[in-house]
């Protein structure tokens, strides 16, 4: 069977779908990914064969602002609203104008498809394609009890909460994403296609789907009015591992503590060290506690310098898994990814983001239970060493979060999600 996986260039989007990636090809299927360029070393080491993007606009993590200069000043709604109109509906239409041209080279028979895509409608109704959405993001799908994406609700409690989440829903759809819905309409009609009124932007990818991949467990999203039949909930898929990141564990003989602290960035939006990892620093680093830094490459040297205590030790990378084997705080601005894996060790969080639908995650983390959410993109040190205290000394933040470590223990995300892929085949190339 010939498989396509498509991603954005992004790596909190390529990463997660590496594992199923390479199971699928282990079971003997021609499996060939279109991204950006950016990927084809890491593509090569996995034994895949990249279809770099032609027309589309390759949005890295690195060249938003090189793209997009005014982005950097936009904050709150405008940011969610500009990223949603730039960088994900722009590129709908050259995202399937390349695959439609390489189809002529590669007819696959099913594409694997980042959700953020949103080109899920024209492979199916256009191509013809079997199509598994790949969600990488909690479950994006709109429901009665889930509260609108972007603000970092929780599922209400009260009427007043009920009555807020309404306007705010109301002015996610008609005002916030409005230039990205009517910029993703506009292309679909060019080709003749309808998109229903009905339902938001964010719906496109699972109504135009044959199946849905959702990294992470069921246990880490919000209750549910409706089920969708068509997603599969398969727990923490994690990059491929083709060997460990030399950096990172007690074999590398950093001094032991009673206590590890692990503190990242993320891989995004990490240009700006002030938003998390230097108040993190100053709250945690007279603690009597061995602090692990992940800086993703960015100012590392400059941050070592600031910070020569000998319990700090700063890295460009680490090997979370690793890591996070003998961690008992993680200090991130939540990404999924991280979240995950931080759960699937069992170990609490404190998370503290906004953008990239970081408030999303954190408030799951929150109403887990599993960690303490500090709502803001700019934490004070007081309010993280308050928050670190309170994991560290109170038992129930482990208890939940090895309870949470439970719902990973024994599943095999990476088959589950092949599975899936298999099971949306025509008969005739299966």
């Amino acid at each position: 069977m010939r498989i396509l996986f498509a991603s954005q260039a992004i790596d909190g989007h390529f990463n997660p779908m590496t594992g199923v990636a390479v199971r699928l090809r282990e079971r003997g299927h021609d499996v060939r990914w279109y991204t950006g360029p950016v990927f084809g070393p890491k593509l090569e080491g996995l034994g895949i064969p990249l279809l770099p993007f032609e027309r589309a606009i390759e949005h890295r993590a690195d060249n938003l602002l090189e793209l997009y200069p005014e982005r950097a000043q936009l904050k709150g709604p405008r940011a969610i609203g500009f990223d949603g109109e730039k960088i994900f509906a722009s590129n709908v239409s050259h995202f399937f104008e390349d695959i439609r041209g390489l189809a002529g080279e590669f007819p696959f028979d099913a594409a694997v498809v980042d959700s953020t895509m949103f080109i899920h409608r024209m492979l199916s109704r256009l191509l013809g394609k079997p199509v598994v959405n790949f969600v990488v993001l909690p479950n994006m799908e709109s429901d009665p009890l889930v509260p609108p994406l972007f603000f970092g609700f929780m599922p209400p409690r009260n009427p007043a909460g009920k009555a807020l989440q309404a306007t705010a829903g109301i002015l996610s759809d008609h005002v916030i994403l409005r230039p990205a819905g009517q910029s993703y309409r506009r292309q679909h009609a060019a080709y003749g296609l309808a998109v229903p009124r009905r339902g938001r932007l964010i719906d496109e990818p699972y109504r135009c789907s044959d199946a849905v991949i959702q990294t992470g467990p069921e246990a880490l999203d919000f209750p549910r009015r409706h089920a969708n039949p068509k997603v599969h909930y398969v727990g923490a898929l994690l990059p491929h591992r083709v060997q460990n990141v030399a950096s990172s564990g007690p074999d590398d003989e950093w001094p032991r503590y009673p206590a590890t602290i692990l503190v990242t960035q993320g891989t995004v939006d990490n240009a700006d060290h002030g938003k998390l990892i230097i108040p993190a620093l100053e709250a945690v680093k007279d603690m009597d506690a061995l602090v692990v830094v992940a800086t993703g490459g960015r100012g590392t040297e400059e941050l070592r310098a600031r910070y020569p205590q000998a319990n700090v030790v700063v890295r460009d990378y680490v090997d979370f898994a690793k890591v996070l084997e003998f961690t008992d705080v993680f200090i991130s601005n939540g990404g999924f990814g991280g979240v995950q894996l931080s759960l699937s060790k069992g170990v609490p969080l404190v998370v503290s983001g906004i953008n990239e639908g970081k408030s999303d995650v954190n408030a799951r983390v929150e109403y887990a239970g599993v960690g303490i959410n500090l709502k803001t993109e700019h934490p004070s040190p007081a309010a993280i060493a308050r928050a670190v205290a309170a994991v560290l000394s109170e038992p129930r933040w482990k208890a939940r979060a090895r309870h949470m470590r439970d719902q990973f223990v024994g599943a095999d995300p990476t088959a589950a999600a092949a599975d899936v892929v298999e099971g949306v085949l025509p008969p005739s190339s299966a």
